[in-house]
């Protein structure tokens, strides 16, 4: 398990810079498996806690999602750069230590496939491309390219690139299905253009959001 002061989300491509021994271990661990698609381990948003440190996470989220390794650069002070990238959600049942690494006890979540209807994924679409169209004249861009056309990734992806707080992301990755958490999304952005049309700044948690250190 690789906790994070972040939610991630399923599809999604994630660049990590390891640094502390426990998570270099794991590396380690992962490169020792011979095929590349079963490199996977977890990841949970930490509730309360830090990435670092003797402490370390207090409380973690139990809903998160199982990563694949998918590069990884050593450097020569030992760290990694690496990229991984979401594959399912897991549920997280228990946490042990004791080990070079956290290991966990994971329920993989299965997805379900539900219809989306077209006007809520229509709905998604306009509300992002007006918040899109704000942010792009204060800010950069928040999503680089096009919005996909499956509405389940149309949902992860959104869900990914709105500036929300952590409770409010974690509520995106815990929503039943891809309507969903369309229709949550929506309206979360509802509330960021509202905001901003009230105050003409950057939404306040992209003010807040500092340089995040991945472990």
């Amino acid at each position: 398990m690789f906790p994070l002061n972040a939610v991630l989300f399923p599809g999604i491509s994630l660049p990590l810079r390891v640094f502390e021994d426990r998570y270099r271990a794991l590396v380690r661990h992962l490169l020792t498996i011979e095929d590349p698609a079963e490199r996977l381990f977890g990841s949970v948003a930490i509730r309360e806690g830090y990435e670092v440190g003797d402490h370390g996470a207090q409380s973690l989220f139990r809903t998160g999602v199982r990563l694949q390794l998918t590069e990884v650069e050593e450097n020569p002070d030992g760290t990694f750069d690496v990229i991984a990238v979401g594959r399912d959600r897991i549920q997280l049942d228990g946490l042990r230590a004791g080990s070079d690494y956290p290991v966990g006890q994971v329920t993989v979540l299965t997805e379900p496939r539900a219809q989306v209807t077209p006007e809520v994924a229509a709905r998604a679409r306009a509300t992002f491309t007006a918040y899109r169209a704000m942010v792009s004249e204060i800010a950069e861009d928040p999503l680089s390219g096009d919005l996909p056309s499956d509405p389940e990734f149309l949902a992860w992806t959104l869900s990914a690139v709105a500036p929300l707080p952590m409770a409010e992301r974690q509520q995106l990755l815990e929503a039943t299905d891809a309507e969903e958490r369309l229709v949550l999304v929506t309206d979360l952005l509802r509330g960021e253009l509202e905001a901003m049309n009230v105050i003409s700044s950057l939404p306040a948690t992209e003010v807040a959001r500092t340089r995040w250190s991945p472990n």
